[in-house]
C-alpha cells in the first residue's frame, strides 16, 4: 500500500501499525517533491506525481499498489488513480476539489479567498502559501480541529511523531508545501469520474477541519460511480489513526486481498 500522507508532513507518519503487521501490508510512503528528502519540482503537476509513482513502482518492480491519500494527500492519491498507477484508493478526510465552484461555494469565508486568490493569481497565492512553517502549520492544525481530533494530535504517543514528519516536510523550506497546496486549490488535471479502480471515501461526522470536503466526500464520491463512501457519525478527521485497521481490512477486501466478510 502507498501512503499519500496529508499537508507537508513527510514520509515517516505512517499509520495501523498493528494492522499492517498482523495482515502482512508492506506499507509505503514517499515524499512529494520538495518535502523530506525529495528533491524540489517547481511548476510539478498532481499528473506529475502519478507519474512519479509509476515510475517507481516499476523501478522497485512492484505489483500496483492500492492507495490511501489522507487530507491534502487524497488529490495525489486520486490522480494516481486517474492515471491506472494504483489498483485501488481510499480516500480519508481528503480534500475536495476545492475549485469546483459549488465546492467553493459551501467552504468557509477565509478558505474561499485562498482558494479564489489560487485561482486569479497563482504565483502570488504560492507565495503567501510559502509563509508557513512547520511550527505555524502545527498550531493552525490544531486550532481547526475538534476536541476529538485535538485529543489524538495532542497525545505524546503521537504529538512527537506528527512534529518530527512536519520538521522533515519542512526541512528544505516551504516551498514543497506551499507547491502541494496550490494544487489542492486550483482544478484538478483528472475528471473524477473516468477513474476506473475502486475507490472508498471514508469520513467522520465530527471532522471539524474547513480544507476537508464541506459534505464529507458526499458529492466527490457521486462523480465516481463505483465510489463507496463510509461516514463514521462519532469519530473525528484523525481517521488513520483512530480506525486505521478498519481502513486498511476495507481497502484489502477492495483490492481482492482478503475476501469479503460474508466469505
Amino acid at each position: 500500500m502507498l501512503f499519500c500522507p496529508g499537508a507537508a508532513t513527510s514520509r515517516r507518519l505512517g499509520f495501523g501499525a498493528e494492522a499492517v503487521e498482523a495482515f502482512g501490508v508492506r506499507l509505503i510512503s514517499l515524499d512529494r517533491p520538495g518535502l523530506g528528502a525529495s528533491d524540489p519540482a517547481p511548476g510539478r503537476t498532481l499528473s506529475d506525481w502519478a507519474a512519479d509513482v509509476a515510475e517507481f513502482t516499476g523501478l522497485v518492480r512492484l505489483r500496483r499498489p492500492a492507495a490511501v491519500g489522507f487530507s491534502q494527500g487524497a488529490p495525489f492519491a486520486l490522480a494516481c488513480a486517474a492515471a491506472g498507477a494504483v489498483a485501488a484508493v481510499a480516500v480519508v478526510s481528503g480534500t475536495d476539489e476545492l475549485a469546483r465552484p459549488e465546492v467553493a461555494a459551501a467552504l468557509p469565508e477565509q478558505v474561499r479567498w485562498l482558494v479564489t486568490s489560487a485561482a486569479d493569481d497563482p504565483d502570488e497565492a504560492e507565495a503567501y502559501f510559502a509563509q508557513l512553517d512547520a511550527e505555524r502549520l502545527l498550531l493552525m492544525v490544531t486550532a481547526m480541529n475538534g476536541p476529538d481530533d485535538r485529543a489524538v494530535y495532542e497525545d505524546p504517543a503521537f504529538a512527537a511523531p506528527f512534529r518530527r514528519a512536519l520538521a522533515e516536510g519542512f526541512a528544505q523550506g516551504s516551498a514543497g508545501y506551499a507547491r502541494d497546496t496550490l494544487l489542492s486549490m486550483t482544478p484538478w488535471p483528472f475528471d473524477p469520474a473516468a477513474i476506473t479502480v475502486p475507490v472508498e471515501f471514508w469520513y467522520g461526522g465530527l471532522d471539524t477541519s474547513p480544507v476537508h470536503s464541506p459534505d464529507f466526500g458526499e458529492s466527490l464520491a457521486a462523480r465516481i460511480p463505483h465510489a463507496r463512501r463510509h461516514l463514521l457519525a462519532h469519530a473525528g478527521g484523525a481517521l488513520p489513526w483512530t480506525h486505521g485497521e478498519r481502513i486498511l481490512v476495507s481497502l484489502l477486501r477492495l483490492s481482492g486481498v482478503l475476501p469479503p466478510p460474508d466469505s
